[in-house]
C-alpha cells in the first residue's frame, strides 16, 4: 500500500521573519507548507505491514517554496529561504 493513503493532504501559509543578504532588510514574508495529516483510520485492504507502517506515522508538514522575491522596492531580488527548517511534525 502507498503510504500517501495514510495521509490526508492540504496546503496552507505561515508567516516567517527572513534577511534579505543582498540589501539586509528583515520583512515578513507567507510561506507555503504543504500539511500531511494522518488519517483517523488505516485504509481498507491493509495488511501487517501496512498497520505497523500506520502505527509510527505521524502528522508533518513540508516546505513548498525555496525562493522568495525581497519586499524592498529597490533590490527585489530572489534569494533563498535559509534558517527555516524544510520539515516539521505536528
Amino acid at each position: 500500500m502507498d503510504e500517501r493513503a495514510f495521509y490526508g493532504e492540504s496546503q496552507t501559509t505561515k508567516p516567517a521573519t527572513l534577511n534579505c543578504p543582498y540589501c539586509r532588510t528583515a520583512e515578513t514574508y507567507e510561506l507555503r507548507w504543504m500539511v500531511r495529516k494522518k488519517k483517523e483510520r488505516i485504509p481498507p485492504g491493509a495488511d501487517e505491514r501496512d498497520r505497523a507502517k500506520f502505527s509510527k506515522a505521524q502528522s508533518y508538514m513540508v516546505l513548498l517554496d525555496d525562493k522568495v522575491a525581497c519586499k524592498n522596492l529597490r533590490c527585489r531580488k530572489r534569494f533563498d529561504i535559509s534558517g527555516v527548517k524544510t520539515m516539521a511534525f505536528i
